[in-house]
């Protein structure tokens, strides 16, 4: 990775369109489970190494909307009309595609977005470029949703609830963490987690499964002190926990189905994390327990060693995850070059 991202910082460059006004566009939630969308925002709008103010210079073009913030705006809750994410979107890129060059020479291949909602790939529907050829920067990497690996990008799904992750990072040495796994969070969420607490709400004292965490248990603390955090996916394939189990340098044991993980291009996740199919969650127990201790060690040492990718810095700094996201963007980009 060292090489195509020393490469990457000596050349590559971002225009952001600026048509659009807040709180639609050039902002986003910084504080959420959404928080990659105003965070990236909030990052690339103000960096002086990649963002260039002439468009004739850039490699790619930004497209800065928020779906988030378009539908905490717009979308009416009792109405629940979806297409204020066509007519925004939609009219945003007829906008920039009648007043620069750049969307039609290349279909938008080489224009992206970046969207944490739940309803990001689905923003994206109502242009049918947007859709099949720009690059998407999402979430929710679900390939059974058309996410397609060699132009889109997973990115992390960080629920922060401040801006700066340096205080809530660390944790036990593995000889301290007492608690085998753990996992709480809501149970009838998408069709993994039932069976997840089928299995294990309550029936063994080493897997601790939760709904929600007994007043007297602190969920960071806990996890802490977990050997292995339980990361099932949702009603979407992507989930906070993976980076929250990073976090407090807990490995991560993935189950999931059709998720294409962050900054998979460079980085092994089978070194530093566990992956378990739906079909071996009845045998979870035994699978953790025949994970010998040296290589729990060496998974465990890794995740400390990755931590740093996955970190909100504030400002940025080399290798963090807004750094991964532009160098997940740059090979992206890189591709376009090799197929066009």
């Amino acid at each position: 990775m060292v090489g195509s991202y020393l490469l990457m910082e000596k050349l590559f460059k971002i225009y952001i369109y600026k048509e659009g006004e807040r709180p639609l566009f050039h902002t986003g939630p910084t504080t959420n489970i959404y928080s990659m969308e105003g965070l990236f925002l909030n990052s690339i709008e103000n960096d002086p190494n990649f963002k260039v103010s002439n468009p004739d210079k850039a490699h790619v073009y930004f497209l800065p909307f928020s779906v988030v913030m378009i539908l905490d705006t717009l979308f009416d809750p009792i109405i629940r009309d979806k297409a204020v994410l066509e007519r925004v979107i939609g009219d945003y890129v007829h906008i920039v595609s009648s007043r620069y060059p750049y969307w039609n020479r290349s279909l938008g291949s080489d224009h992206f977005m970046l969207s944490c909602h739940d309803w990001g790939p689905r923003a994206t529907w109502y242009v049918h470029s947007l859709y099949f050829t720009s690059i998407r920067l999402l979430c929710n990497a679900n390939t059974s949703e058309y996410f397609n690996p060699r132009k889109d990008a997973s990115i992390p799904e960080i629920n922060l609830l401040r801006t700066e992750t340096t205080t809530i990072t660390g944790g036990l040495p593995p000889p301290n963490r007492t608690n085998l796994a753990f996992f709480a969070g809501g149970e009838f969420h998408g069709k993994i987690r039932p069976l997840l607490f089928q299995h294990w709400k309550d029936k063994d004292e080493d897997i601790q499964v939760y709904e929600k965490v007994p007043n007297n248990v602190s969920y960071l603390d806990t996890m802490k002190r977990t050997r292995f955090c339980i990361c099932p996916s949702g009603f979407e394939v992507a989930s906070p926990r993976i980076v929250e189990a990073i976090y407090a340098e807990c490995v991560p044991v993935l189950i999931s189905q059709n998720y294409v993980l962050p900054f998979s291009d460079v980085l092994n996740w089978d070194a530093f994390s566990v992956q378990v199919s739906l079909s071996e969650i009845p045998n979870l127990k035994k699978i953790l327990l025949g994970i010998s201790e040296d290589k729990y060690k060496k998974l465990q040492e890794n995740v400390k060693k990755v931590q740093q990718h996955f970190l909100v810095n504030n400002p940025t700094k080399r290798y963090d995850v807004y750094h991964m996201i532009l160098h997940s963007l740059w090979l992206r980009r890189l591709n376009l070059q090799i197929y066009s």
